[in-house]
């Protein structure tokens, strides 16, 4: 599960991914599920439920700024699923990094550090020196974790071999990819797109081959580790997308291969919906296991197969009829829609 904790941060890295609509911003999500205050954690606990987690990334913005509210979760998650649920945290590590100790106290099992560009390749003088040499001598795994910037490959190397060296216990590498808020950016410093379909950069996976060939020939204890684009959505979050639709699609629902929910959705211009779903229920007699009346979209939800039957006949009396398909998550976004009767 990823816990975005805060959407403010103090470092203004160019690339940063995270969209218009969190960043900056003081808001929680468990997913895509916004919680509407920091004591609203029974969404919290429902969204790992929902997606059988087995463990919590929690991220920024930088979490550290609201480290009270980040060791609560962490002690709830904790006492909600046990010893055994793993919880790690991003950091810019520029405020309050003191306060870490209190984070591990609560559970915390693991810290990732995103150090800037400008001390890969001299982190003594960085901000997070001292921090990440105090931390390795605690009860927690400490990791650096960067994108893999074109052009750089010397200075992740010298990266890696200072992290050897502290005793870190390992280096993420992520390919690095084009986003909504890191696009003008990333196109303003010549960075382009891999192909027609991938929001990576291209150049960028090359450069983490380089990088890891590179470290592979030296005697490093520490570990590198290397997570493409295609990785994390075509596995990570397609895996978390199909648990989800598992624990959470209705007795009407079709779930595909993909792991998205399809149906059928009735519109009506002239009549409420909640008229709209007394009118079904009369008129056709379909099972309310069948039917759901979405308040928040005023529509009608119904089972496709029983919609493309009753579809012609809903039409002649001015119903919009559709085959939707949607995510199973919390923001329930629409891959696609078609009118019915097709």
């Amino acid at each position: 599960m990823v816990v975005v904790a805060t959407g403010l941060c103090p470092s203004q890295c160019f690339y940063c991914p995270l969209s218009f609509k969190k960043g900056g911003k003081d808001c929680v999500y468990a997913d895509e599920w916004e919680l509407q205050n920091e004591h609203d954690t029974e969404k919290l606990i429902h969204e790992a439920e929902y997606i059988n987690a087995t463990g919590a990334g929690i991220t920024g913005g930088d979490p550290l700024l609201v480290w009270q509210r980040v060791k609560h979760y962490i002690s709830l998650l904790k006492n909600m699923f046990g010893d055994t649920f793993h919880i790690h945290l991003y950091t810019s590590g520029l405020k309050h990094v003191d306060h870490i100790p209190d984070l591990i106290s609560a559970g915390l099992d693991e810290i990732r550090f995103h150090p800037m560009p400008l001390f890969w390749d001299n982190m003594d003088n960085s901000p997070l020196s001292h921090a990440v040499k105090t931390l390795t001598e605690l009860d927690v795994d400490v990791a650096l974790e960067i994108p893999v910037i074109p052009g750089m490959e010397q200075q992740m190397i010298s990266l890696i071999r200072w992290a050897d060296e502290v005793r870190v216990n390992w280096v993420n590498l992520n390919e690095l990819e084009f986003s909504e808020r890191n696009c003008d950016a990333l196109s303003e410093k010549g960075f382009s797109v891999k192909d027609e379909i991938s929001a990576a950069v291209k150049g960028s996976q090359e450069a983490a081959v380089y990088v890891l060939n590179k470290v592979a020939t030296e005697d490093l204890d520490v570990g590198v580790h290397y997570c493409s684009v295609s990785f994390k959505d075509g596995v990570q979050l397609s895996n978390r997308i199909k648990r989800r639709a598992q624990n959470v699609a209705k007795s009407y629902e079709i779930i595909s291969d993909e792991g998205t929910l399809i149906k059928g959705v009735i519109y009506s211009a002239t009549t409420s919906a909640k008229e709209l779903y007394a009118v079904l229920r009369r008129q056709y007699e379909i099972p309310e296991k069948f039917l759901f009346l979405d308040k928040e979209k005023n529509r009608v939800e119904i089972g496709l197969w029983i919609l493309e039957t009753i579809a012609p006949a809903l039409k002649k009396q001015a119903y919009e009829c559709y085959m939707v398909e949607e995510y199973p998550t919390a923001d329930r976004l629409e891959v696609e829609r078609a009118p019915l009767p097709l």
